[in-house]
């Protein structure tokens, strides 16, 4: 499945399906990531708008990691 593909099934399940406060979502802010709430990470993000979700780095679910940004090879 495409990155843009899960990432956008777990943000709608979480959002929909589940208690969103269940997620944290670790993306890069700089030199560092950052780990918010979904919640917090949507509104912070305005929806994508001001953070693409390609600098989300991870979601975890609880202590659980759904998604985790791949490393490309140099």
């Amino acid at each position: 499945m495409a990155k843009k593909g899960k990432l956008s099934e777990i943000f709608s399940m979480a959002q929909f399906g589940d208690n969103p406060m269940h997620y944290m979502v670790g993306y890069r802010d700089f030199k560092t990531t950052r780990e918010i709430s979904l919640p917090e990470f949507l509104k912070e993000s305005n929806n994508f708008e001001t953070i693409p979700m390609t600098r989300i780095e991870f979601i975890k679910k609880k202590n659980k990691i759904l998604y985790l940004k791949s490393k490309k090879r140099k």
